[in-house]
């Protein structure tokens, strides 16, 4: 039998909603700093998340606008996003996705080992995880940008966990939204349960490849609706439900 001992969670999009609520805002703060007029709205932001890395979808926005920003500008930029979006996590004004407190508390409880990976920077997710919880016993590390040479999709970074979590592949279960996520615990051999963010469109064309898809992790007065794989009681993910995924998957 294959018992679960850790989870791997994905952070943008899956822990919580910062690419919309944090990044995409801070970007706008940025803009306007720096004098620039540009403002990415929900559907602007949707579309350049297509373009990995914020250096990059700066570059291609503006080529957008028909204009170039120096290396200096594109720092000055980043810089004071970085800085924004800081200030919006420590505030609380990331807000975690459905589900997501009562699932991390109860995985402690039941002693089994949380780790993030993430192609996010370490500051950002420290920033976000000190707001929410601030049990740093809560999980017991974090591979982000700073760890790993390639971002996912590359699966370098679930990897990396493996290794630090002594776990094996057939005891970890991942928590993604996204195409790139996805592919990169698939390709390191991982069960990876999927709770969509409804800006990737290109995730549901991989659904057949995780374990389990479902809208959030579910509240008791807010149940997830299924969308794929085994029906999940009460409409919640629970424990026990993360284990019956993992022994599906270890069977397949």
């Amino acid at each position: 039998m294959c018992e679960l001992r850790a989870v791997f969670w994905d952070v943008d999009g899956t822990l919580a909603d910062s690419e919309m609520e944090g990044h995409r805002p801070a970007y706008n703060e940025a803009f306007a700093k720096e004098g620039l007029s540009w403002h990415w709205d929900k559907n602007t932001y949707a579309r350049l998340l297509f373009i990995a890395g914020g250096y990059h979808r700066l570059q291609s926005f503006a080529r957008e606008q028909g204009t170039e920003l120096d290396s200096e500008q594109l720092y000055r930029v980043r810089l004071a996003k970085q800085e924004y979006y800081l200030r919006r996590a420590k505030n609380g004004d990331v807000p975690l996705r459905q589900g997501v407190r009562r699932l991390v508390h109860e995985l402690k409880a039941s002693g089994i080992q949380q780790w993030i990976v993430t192609s996010s920077s370490f500051s950002s997710v420290k920033a976000l995880l000190d707001a929410n919880f601030p049990d740093p016993d809560t999980f017991c590390g974090c591979i982000t940008s700073e760890d790993v040479g390639r971002p996912k999709p590359s699966p370098e970074g679930y990897a990396l966990a493996l290794t630090r979590s002594c776990c094996a592949a057939n005891e970890v279960i991942v928590i993604e939204d996204s195409h790139a996520g996805l592919l990169a615990a698939c390709a390191a051999g991982l069960a990876c349960l999927v709770t969509p963010s409804v800006w990737d469109h290109r995730i549901t064309h991989e659904h057949h490849q995780a374990c389990a898809v479902l809208s959030s992790l579910g509240e008791p007065n807010y149940p997830a609706t299924l969308l794929k794989g085994f029906a999940c009681p009460e409409s919640l993910v629970t424990v026990d439900y993360l284990q019956l995924l993992l022994l599906e998957f270890s069977g397949r």
